[in-house]
């Protein structure tokens, strides 16, 4: 998935529309204007002005008490894992959610923690009968199952909230913690049409990405009870996130989340015109579902993929190309860019 330019003999990335991900977006002059004027301050002392917006902002629009301004979304979900968990205790995840699959081991290897990964639906959900079977019995062979990992978007796919809600009825019988890795939530609020503090309610606690579909250059935003922040804001310090003068990226977010999120319709729109003009070829195996957001999944054999690499790279655009090669449509991609895309795979011929 996360492919070296330098390996696709790329020099100058400005030159390309990029398809790998919505975290390759690039400020706009807007943007930068306002990262430029942002008043600062000392966030580990908690005195940055747009740190201390930003995060209630996020907390105020998710329906939380409080927030936490972090590096990552990796950093994030582990900080909220680290708060939720002691060592030796159990999270349940679906085995193709980020938290299990794409972000190294990390509740394992600095918390301590177990996964039991369950199966992932066709829907991008879990079924509530894999949380209840999950569930191991107070017997000292077994960690405890203290916390379900949901994810939204998945695969870019919005988990409807009747789906949710029964995984979320299945952890709440077993007195589980809830988190959700809403790295990309606002992409399943708009896809779904649901508020985002609807979306969030069940939840303890929530992860917001800022960098992958609002377009902000870095971040996350963690939010929960006000006595979870506070924990989690000791266990960012120990992981190394606090950051000093961070209004400056802190703003490019708060503008991103006032600003930004309706523009998300642009992307899905976009991605369904995609994938029905690679279908319309007849040469394409395209995974795109109703309820797709802005990615979508073109399957080839292992030969055809590498050319297919490189006859994009001859027009001008990057794909992580594969058997299974992500296609991400994102703010930096216009209707211009987009009939760039459905020109040069049309014109693929391998």
């Amino acid at each position: 998935m996360y492919e070296n330019l330098k390996t696709q003999n790329i020099d100058n990335i400005a030159d390309f529309i990029d398809l790998r991900s919505d975290t390759v977006t690039k400020p706009d002059a807007q943007l930068r204007e306002v990262m430029a004027a942002a008043d600062v301050g000392d966030d580990v002392y908690g005195d940055d002005p747009n740190v201390n917006a930003l995060q209630q902002e996020m907390a105020d629009k998710l329906g939380k008490e409080a927030g936490l301004f972090l590096p990552s979304s990796t950093q994030s979900n582990l900080v909220a894992m680290l708060t939720h968990n002691a060592r030796g205790d159990e999270i349940l995840v679906g085995r193709k959610y980020h938290i299990f699959k794409y972000e190294a081991g990390g509740a394992a290897v600095l918390g301590g923690l177990t996964y039991d990964p369950l199966p992932v639906q066709e829907d991008g959900g879990l079924n509530p009968d894999d949380i209840h079977a999950a569930i191991k019995p107070d017997d000292t062979h077994f960690p405890n199952s203290k916390t379900l990992v949901l994810e939204n978007t998945n695969s870019g796919q919005a988990i409807s909230m009747e789906r949710t809600k029964a995984a979320i009825d299945a952890g709440r019988a077993h007195d589980l913690n809830l988190h959700l890795d809403g790295a990309r939530m606002f992409n399943a609020c708009v896809k779904l049409g649901v508020d985002a503090a609807a979306m969030a309610a069940p939840f303890d606690s929530i992860n917001i990405c800022l960098s992958k579909g609002l377009g902000a250059p870095v971040g996350a935003v963690l939010v929960g009870s006000n006595d979870f922040i506070k924990q989690a804001q000791r266990w960012r310090k120990m992981l190394g996130g606090g950051m000093r003068q961070a209004g400056i990226i802190a703003a490019a977010g708060r503008f991103a989340l006032h600003n930004y999120v309706d523009d998300l319709a642009e992307d899905h729109r976009r991605t369904k015109v995609l994938a029905d003009a690679l279908n319309e070829t007849g040469r394409y195996d395209v995974t795109y579902q109703d309820n797709q957001t802005n990615m979508l999944f073109v399957h080839l054999d292992k030969e055809r993929a590498k050319k297919l690499g490189a006859h994009m790279r001859d027009n001008k655009i990057i794909i992580s190309a594969g058997t299974e090669s992500r296609i991400v449509l994102h703010r930096n991609i216009d209707d211009n860019q987009l009939d760039q895309i459905i020109s040069a795979f049309k014109s693929f011929n391998g």
